[in-house]
């Protein structure tokens, strides 16, 4: 099925098809289309189309909108996208501001990988420039203007207004995250959390911290009482593992260059961090980079990357259990290369495939790592050419989900413009003593 066009299917005219009306045996053609078939085939045709294709089906006509929101299709259709072939991972990827489904293929020992673009992905009627993009449960959290959560399956939306769209002030450098709470056996309350955290190493007095969050259910912004005793670098996304969110951090009382060797957890349900829990390896004297990744939303993997030694090296360990106080690692790939070429140093996420043993991340190319010596570049799409310096690449493994986005009530609308009164009147005044401090810290 092509993007922006709808098919119906039918079967040609034979003879069985013809039937007599008078003695002059005048034959009348009878076409069998799509919505003649019984349900449970058109539920077994139409779960064939591609998830890119799947806005082009509800909107063909009210009985396929009907049939592709039920219960019964919807998992027929998410089992058939989810059965990968082995070597197979679908994903989706963010290059110049748009979101593309795609799917990795590793292939053989003798063969070459591959990547199958399935289509560009679009949130809204109108394309819009997406310049952050978080995963979580089967959703998206898009950050363009304001904030856009998304279910690409279901092709339902819902926007947040943020509390200080403008910031007066040049530190306009906030950290997201999209997790939720258990409610129930089958309830899951979802949650946006975005905060800014200023420090500078050299004037401990210019320093400033604001954590938000956003409850879906209740429509709602609220600050929360944190004093962070951690540093997480701006720009580093987190990742999502059953509804909370991890980011590599350091102590804060050590210098900010210094590789992040701990990592911390945020707590949708109690609205808290815990406390630095240690990666498997030392910060030491070397500079390097530490980045995360969640394994099918089962456990963490994280990449260390080290671009002052020769040859350069990467390696990869995989969580075997995560408390809240502890968490223990196992070693699943170390990389050794000469090549002049740092396949996984400037790579803000990757994921890897268990089976294949290989590692893949994102920066202009996608990278593809893997014991021996084994190496790879692909391209994913053709780029358009322009500055994309602030665009975050971003590339994810991926599963639809079935996940109802919750549309606010009208109270809960009045509610949330209050809020934003309040919270942009606070931060307004924060950044302000903020300016002042830095003034007179210049002087």
């Amino acid at each position: 099925m092509a993007e922006g066009k709808s098919t119906i299917f039918a079967t040609p005219v034979n003879h069985a098809d013809m039937i007599v009306t008078s003695s002059r045996h005048k034959s009348i053609p009878i076409e069998t289309t799509i919505s003649d078939l019984p349900v449970n085939l058109v539920e077994e045709i139409l779960s064939r189309v591609p998830l890119k294709n799947m806005r082009e089906v509800r909107l063909t006509c009210k009985g396929w909108d009907t049939l592709s929101k039920s219960r019964s299709f919807s998992k027929m259709h998410i089992d058939k996208l989810s059965t990968v072939k082995e070597g197979e991972s679908l994903i989706i990827a963010m290059v110049d501001y748009n979101l593309y489904l795609m799917t990795v293929v590793l292939g053989g020992t003798d063969e070459d990988p591959f990547v199958e673009c399935q289509g560009r992905l679009t949130c809204l009627d109108k394309q819009i420039k997406i310049s952050q993009v978080f995963h979580c449960d089967g959703l998206l959290l898009c950050l363009s203007e304001d904030a856009i959560l998304w279910n690409p399956y279901l092709g339902q939306t819902r926007s947040i207004e943020f509390p200080c769209t403008h910031c007066p002030h040049r530190w306009n450098r906030f950290t997201y995250a999209l997790g939720y709470e258990e409610k129930g056996s089958s309830c899951r309350g979802y949650k946006l959390l975005r905060f800014i955290d200023i420090y500078d190493d050299y004037r401990p007095t210019h320093q400033y911290s604001c954590y938000e969050i956003y409850d879906f259910d209740s429509s709602t912004w609220k600050t929360l009482d944190i004093t962070p005793h951690w540093r997480i670098k701006f720009g580093l996304p987190g990742v999502s593992l059953k509804g909370n969110t991890y980011w590599p951090a350091s102590p804060r009382n050590i210098k900010e260059n210094t590789l992040d060797d701990h990592m911390i957890c945020f707590d949708f349900s109690s609205e808290s961090f815990g406390p630095l829990l240690r990666l498997p390896f030392d910060a030491g004297g070397d500079e390097g980079y530490a980045t995360l990744s969640s394994v099918r939303e089962e456990k963490l993997a994280v990449l260390l990357t080290r671009n002052e030694v020769d040859p350069f090296e990467c390696e990869i360990w995989v969580s075997t259990k995560i408390e809240a106080e502890k968490v223990s690692w196992i070693k699943f790939l170390k990389v050794e290369t000469e090549m002049g070429f740092n396949a996984m140093v400037d790579c803000v996420s990757f994921f890897i495939d268990e089976e294949k043993k290989v590692a893949m991340g994102y920066s202009e190319t996608l990278n593809i790592v893997g014991e021996d010596g084994y190496l790879k570049e692909l391209e994913l799409v053709e780029r358009d050419g322009r500055d994309v310096n602030y665009c975050i690449p971003m590339v994810c493994s991926y599963v639809p989900s079935l996940v109802q986005i919750k549309q606010p009530s009208p109270g809960g609308q009045r509610k949330q413009r209050g809020d934003l009164e309040k919270l942009s009147q606070r931060y307004d005044q924060n950044m302000s003593r903020l300016a002042a401090i830095e003034n007179r810290s210049s002087v």
